[in-house]
């Protein structure tokens, strides 16, 4: 949820929210249990995050932005606040 009075942020939101319905919702045909729906949107997550290239992030991937960055290191996973 967002903050009351917050359209910077409402932007952002919609704008994700309508890449998901155009790159995944209206592409896939989407589980009926909410089970296999997870498993689609895991993948479809990894896809986003790893393989397909961002025009805000000059055509990197997050990952690969993240990488570039140094916020997270070539081969290894995301800082954790859990160690």
């Amino acid at each position: 949820m967002l903050p009351p009075k917050s359209p910077k942020l409402n932007g952002a939101v919609e704008r994700t929210q309508g890449t998901h319905t155009e790159e995944f919702y209206e592409v896939h045909d989407v589980a009926w249990t909410l089970a296999a729906l997870n498993r689609q949107v895991r993948a479809w997550e990894r896809v986003y995050n790893t393989v397909r290239p961002h025009q805000s992030l000059d055509q990197q991937t997050p990952l690969q932005f993240l990488q570039a960055h140094g916020i997270l290191a070539a081969a290894g996973r995301p800082p954790s606040h859990m160690s």
